[in-house]
């Protein structure tokens, strides 16, 4: 069931190569396509909707492909950066438009990346929160987190390579499990500097043994976690999942556009405690050759790895003072 205060959101959903698209609409004006990471929803984008429609934009927020009420393919290959490359295409076609600025979060912060390098006739603007941009390339991506974490540990992505693993832990209780997940990554739940890191799961263990438990992240309603809950009890997660087990194919697929910077304007924010923004920090020092169209850079201090729901006014600020440069 939906919160209140998402009444004045309009529904749809479009075809696409999967099938269909869920979309959540509101305003009118240049489209801004907003694309959620993991575990969320289009509704990760409930404070930004309002605020970029106040401002003069048709904001639309997606289901990514195996979420919510967007199609979910049974093959794990379906999965691919080039397949939700091909959907956010789709949807800006279906919604009547020749081109779009496109935002996203976490996993999601990829798949916008990877939208406006493969279509910058699309998409004229790339927006990145929380997870920097890093070009095509390198290692084999399975092989450099194998080799995170070391013979006590385990890298989270790596124990969600194997289809049915991490199924098996969550979804015996999902709102459980993502209550402790958001807190484990958000600013004000996160562990404590020296304690376990809940990025990693000892070896024959679980993540979830090292969330914090008790105390929820102040962005997060218990009418927020009932959505969250209810959308994956729903679907299950293993669609969500497969973005993760697509890792290797993306790195093959993508070769031909090793090094290849996003040319277009760009915005990053990301949290001074987010571990997205700080493993990653040589490619932000990078952004001058990798995106050399970066017209905005923000750190949030303080701020953990739930961006725009953890400091909404924040984002939807300078969002739209990033989004009002591109009108100049």
């Amino acid at each position: 069931m939906l919160p209140e205060h998402t009444a004045e959101f309009r529904h749809r959903t479009v075809g696409t190569p999967a099938g269909r698209l869920h979309l959540v609409e509101q305003g009118t004006g240049p489209l801004v396509l907003l694309v959620h990471g993991f575990p969320e929803s289009w509704y990760s984008w409930r404070h930004q909707l309002p605020a970029l429609a106040a401002a003069g934009y048709r904001a639309v927020a997606v289901d990514v492909r195996g979420y919510g009420r967007s199609s979910r393919p049974a093959a794990t290959d379906a999965y691919r950066m080039l397949d939700l490359v091909a959907d956010n295409v789709a949807a800006v076609r279906a919604l009547g438009e020749e081109s779009a600025v496109v935002v996203g979060h976490d996993w999601g912060s990829n798949i916008a990346a990877s939208s406006a390098l493969l279509h910058p006739e699309v998409f004229r603007a790339v927006g990145l929160l929380s997870v920097p941009y890093a070009p095509p390339g390198g290692p084999r991506p399975t092989d450099v987190f194998g080799r995170i974490g070391g013979p006590e540990e385990e890298f989270y992505v790596s124990c969600f390579q194997e289809p049915g693993r991490a199924e098996a832990e969550i979804e015996p209780d999902v709102r459980g499990w993502l209550a402790g997940f958001y807190a484990a990554l958000s600013a004000d739940t996160m562990p404590a500097r020296g304690e376990p890191d809940p990025h990693f799961a000892a070896r024959g263990g679980r993540l979830r043994d090292r969330f914090p438990t008790g105390e929820s992240p102040a962005w997060l309603s218990e009418d927020d976690l009932d959505f969250y809950a209810g959308e994956f009890e729903r679907t299950g997660l293993t669609g969500a999942l497969n973005r993760y087990r697509n890792m290797d194919r993306d790195w093959e697929d993508l070769a031909p556009h090793r090094g290849a910077p996003v040319e277009q304007p760009s915005l990053f924010i990301g949290g001074t405690l987010d571990a997205s923004t700080t493993w990653m920090a040589d490619a932000i020092d990078a952004y001058p050759t990798t995106l050399p169209g970066l017209s905005a850079y923000h750190l949030l201090e303080g701020c953990g790895h739930w961006i725009q729901q953890e400091r909404p006014a924040e984002v939807n600020r300078l969002l739209t003072d990033w989004l009002a440069t591109l009108q100049d």
